[in-house]
């Protein structure tokens, strides 16, 4: 089986080996995956990190080994904490979003493949507090400034990036930083954690899901302090949430019906 790594700021993964398919998610700069069907142009991809299936563009594929695959896989890399910067050679220059993994990265430069670039940006540090058994304060204070950056990035479904996201694809952005790795949709991230059962109770850093009329989970938010959340609606946005769901101000009503807040952290 063939492996691959992102190597572009975000690359466009579909439903179908189609540039006029829909957008499904993203590929964010230095996340790996393996090619499970090669169909003409198109390579049928599995994300490595999520399990996500989808379709990219052959054009786009910077192949990776086994080995470093599987290196890959075995640590938590840091995370761009600047919200564009740059990774460079003497002869590529490439723009990185905030939240895009820096593989191997030890303070100077990184690791793509067999190709070592140069970051000279902020970033997470996994093993010093941002990492899954890092102190819970310093862990959520990251999610929360973080999350305040990506206030007005315009909504896009399937997206991953500041540009383009949608409210899953935030999560999912957000908790990587600090070494939690959700699945891709909220239908599947409501699976991880455990209830809390009123909102009152909620604290800065639990998952809010919201479901539709046939009960199904549609819509995934970060709660903040004072009862309020952090979402992807038309942008990302901070709205009021109280037990019924998500009250917008500008409209004077409910925009999505609370269904149940997890805790993952």
């Amino acid at each position: 089986m063939e492996h691959g790594i992102c190597a572009l700021s975000t690359m466009p993964v579909r439903a179908e080996p189609s540039d006029k398919a829909e957008l499904v998610t993203e590929l964010v700069f230095g996340e790996c995956y393996s090619v499970v069907l090669v169909q003409g142009a198109w390579q049928q991809i599995r994300s490595t990190a999520d399990d996500y299936v989808g379709w990219m563009d052959g054009k786009q594929h910077t192949p990776v080994s086994a080995d470093y695959l599987a290196a890959w896989k075995a640590q938590d890399h840091p995370r761009s904490l600047d919200l564009v910067q740059m990774v460079s050679d003497a002869t590529t220059r490439v723009p990185v979003i905030i939240g895009s993994r820096l593989p191997f990265f030890d303070g100077m430069t990184l690791r793509l493949g067999e190709q070592q670039l140069f970051y000279n940006g902020a970033a997470t540090n996994p093993q010093n507090g941002h990492g899954p058994h890092g102190d819970l304060d310093k862990r959520l204070a990251l999610l929360l400034k973080v999350g305040q950056l990506h206030l007005k990035a315009p909504y896009v479904w399937g997206g991953k990036s500041l540009f383009g996201i949608d409210c899953s694809g935030l999560m999912q952005q957000l908790y990587g930083l600090v070494g939690v790795q959700l699945p891709r949709d909220a239908r599947q991230q409501v699976e991880l954690g455990h209830t809390v059962h009123f909102v009152t109770q909620a604290r800065p850093g639990d998952l809010a899901f919201f479901d539709n009329a046939e009960g199904r989970i549609i819509h995934v938010g970060m709660v903040l302090e004072d009862q309020r959340i952090l979402h992807a609606s038309g942008e990302v946005r901070i709205d009021p949430l109280d037990h019924n769901g998500i009250f917008r101000r500008d409209r004077q009503k409910y925009s999505h019906t609370l269904r149940l807040i997890r805790r993952v952290l």
